[in-house]
């Protein structure tokens, strides 16, 4: 049968992390990706394969300076933001003044500036941003939000969340150009607005004051030296001291990162396996964070990003017990050397090596403790992922009904609450003193905003 595709989709953007994108849209008859917008050609003939893997058309390649003409003339109506974070503004604006509708990654922008540009944006065209937050879609965490929505643990009065990234996963931060804050946000915005959606989910409120600390504690040149631990080369590539360094990343023995990275550094210049212990590195590795919510709850929120295991623990405390929730996404880590055939503990697209589970206790007052039931999943991201893109581009598959989600997609509005943290967070690191977010993004609480739908 032939395909008749109702929906133009353009991807811009096509690192790693926009594979799911291109697969996900490629499996649906009802979405085509027409066209795809990258400063590497390399790597948007990478996606075009996908594309013809999957059974679909190739899509056009355009430059990014030619954004505006790709909308018009391939008659784009969904465009999918998966560019370096900085950019997202300068391709979600003009898609929604295009009259697209508009799918951002995670984080919607970095700083302030951007965010208000996008939120006036949306309030003058009336067109909708959705934030490609994947954890509200993870069945764990679904559990977690109807528990707290039936009043398990009575009135939420605080909650503690402590974020592990391992010496896999967490150290490519710092091998990519999320080590540049002006680039990424850090840490705080790039990978925290996950989980400051997810409170602001589970407890139904925005968050109002913020402090914090963080720094530079174990990567980076000076960390390195102190602890020993450094290898003195700019990238792994081709470099001898790398070579017997268990942090180091081998993009030739990977398929896909040779290919998306490697063989496209001549079209751009990006070099994707720099040395965690070299310079320069901008962002933070170890943050301590304190937040107060418009309802009186507060989060102590702590994140690592050198543990020997990942995952995390959430606890919440209420006026009639207490939820604890923890999850082991991998145990440990061997010291591999030139890491490079396992992206997936890299990007936390796959189940990493070691996984362990996830356990959810209920603690009401003045009786024994309950272990909740879990329905658990080791595809992308907890199971996040797959039900995620069932929900912003319709399900498909035979197990489409079981894959059902009955809550909304995030929208510019929880986008920006989520960020709003991780601003604040970084404004306290510099300065030392707390912040009222609102502060930084006045433009969430003017009287014609567009509200949460």
């Amino acid at each position: 049968m032939s395909r008749t595709p109702r929906h133009r989709a353009a991807v811009v953007g096509t690192g790693h992390r926009a594979q799911t994108f291109t697969r996900a849209l490629a499996e649906r008859p009802d979405h085509v990706v027409a066209a795809l917008c990258d400063p590497s050609p390399v790597r948007m003939a990478f996606h075009n394969r996908l594309l013809a893997e999957a059974g679909a058309p190739t899509a056009t390649r355009w430059e990014p300076d030619r954004f505006a003409d790709m909308l018009a003339e391939e008659e784009i109506d969904e465009v999918v933001v998966t560019t370096v974070d900085a950019e997202h503004d300068r391709y979600i604006v003009p898609a929604l003044e295009a009259g697209c509708r508009v799918v951002t990654e995670k984080p919607m922008t970095v700083d302030a500036d951007r965010c208000a540009r996008i939120l006036d944006t949306v309030r003058q065209t009336g067109n909708s941003l959705t934030v490609a937050f994947n954890y509200r879609f993870n069945p764990v965490h679904e559990k977690v939000r109807a528990l707290l929505a039936q009043g398990a643990v009575g009135e939420i009065l605080s909650v503690h969340f402590e974020w592990l990234l391992d010496v896999r996963h967490g150290a490519d931060y710092f091998r990519r150009w999320h080590r540049e804050k002006d680039r990424s946000g850090g840490l705080m915005v790039h990978k925290s607005s996950h989980h400051f959606d997810l409170v602001n989910w589970w407890l139904g409120d925005e968050p109002r004051d913020v402090f914090g600390y963080g720094r530079l504690a174990f990567y980076g040149p000076e960390a390195g030296e102190r602890h020993g631990l450094r290898r003195h080369y700019d990238r792994a590539h081709g470099a001898g001291p790398a070579a017997d360094d268990p942090f180091a990343l081998d993009l030739a023995a990977n398929d896909t990162l040779r290919a998306l990275y490697l063989d496209a550094e001549g079209d751009d210049g990006y070099v994707r396996d720099r040395n965690v212990f070299g310079g320069p590195v901008t962002i933070e590795d170890d943050m301590a964070v304190l937040v107060r919510y418009a309802k009186g709850a507060t989060m102590t929120y702590h994140l690592t990003a050198y543990s020997p295991w990942e995952g995390y623990r959430v606890m919440f405390n209420g006026s009639a017990g207490r939820l604890e929730l923890e999850v082991e996404e991998s145990r440990w880590q061997r010291p591999t050397t030139r890491i490079g055939s396992d992206s997936g503990a890299l990007h936390g697209d796959t189940a990493a090596e070691h996984a362990g589970g996830a356990r959810l206790t209920l603690r009401p007052l003045w009786r024994a403790p309950v272990d909740v039931p879990l329905v658990t999943a080791h595809e992308a991201h907890g199971g996040g992922d797959p039900r995620m893109l069932d929900a912003l581009f319709g399900p498909v598959g035979p197990d489409r009904s079981a894959r059902t989600v009955a809550h909304p997609t995030a929208t510019e509005r929880d986008g920006a609450l989520a960020l709003a943290v991780g601003l604040a967070a970084n404004r306290c690191f510099e300065t030392g003193r707390p912040v009222d977010v609102r502060d930084l993004v006045p433009e969430l609480w003017r009287g014609d905003q567009v509200q949460a739908r």
